[in-house]
């Protein structure tokens, strides 16, 4: 069997790596992009480049942002009393769909996991207690409730427990999206009426 060209192949090997991916997927895309047009490969590596050259994760909230802070940690219309904790960059955009929650957000990047080896002290915990502490500053608006969004599954439930353990001495209110989620999916597939009724019925921890 004749050998593929090595650009081609050396394409259709980073396509393979992307999670979700498979070798005919992979294979798939490769071709579709060897024969299109050449400005739909130019503007694909443009944004490829653009998106790690210009994008940040913001130093308070740890989302993906283009500048800092982002937009909606800089924001005054929305409440700061509130943060609402998730686990990916994509869980914030599910919920800022619904429209249902004006406070913060705080993006832990992952959950707790023994199987993987992820522990509290690999996700952005520990900043989240120090901007919580940093908000009983003078001038600084006080944190009154943290709003878990971490997934209904075993390992948000875990990390959604953790964190309820740690901040609640600290007097703060602490709530957990409402059961309307069904569980052992992720937040990102949710629907918007799905998620805001999740969000005005959340209860306490």
């Amino acid at each position: 069997m004749q050998p593929l060209a090595q650009p081609v192949s050396n394409l259709i090997d980073a396509f393979s790596r992307l999670p979700g991916i498979g070798p005919k997927s992979a294979s798939r895309l490769a071709y579709f992009l060897l024969r299109a047009d050449s400005e739909i490969s130019l503007n694909l590596a443009t944004a490829l480049i653009e998106m790690k050259e210009k994008t940040v994760f913001c130093t308070i909230c740890h989302n993906i942002a283009d500048r800092q802070p982002c937009a909606n940690c800089e924001d005054p219309q929305r409440d700061g009393s509130i943060i609402c904790v998730v686990e990916e960059p994509l869980d914030v955009q599910a919920i800022e769909r619904t429209g249902a929650f004006r406070g913060l957000y705080h993006v832990l990047h992952g959950s707790i996991s023994p199987v993987e080896g992820i522990g509290p002290d690999d996700l952005k915990i520990r900043e989240l207690l120090k901007r919580v502490q940093a908000s009983e500053q003078e001038g600084a608006v006080s944190v009154k409730e943290l709003l878990l969004a971490t997934n209904p599954n075993l390992e948000g439930e875990a990390t959604a427990m953790y964190i309820s353990r740690l901040f609640k001495p600290l007097g703060l209110r602490v709530t957990r999206l409402a059961r309307g989620l069904p569980t052992g999916g992720d937040l990102e597939y949710a629907d918007e009426s799905t998620l805001s009724n999740a969000l005005s019925g959340r209860m306490e921890m």
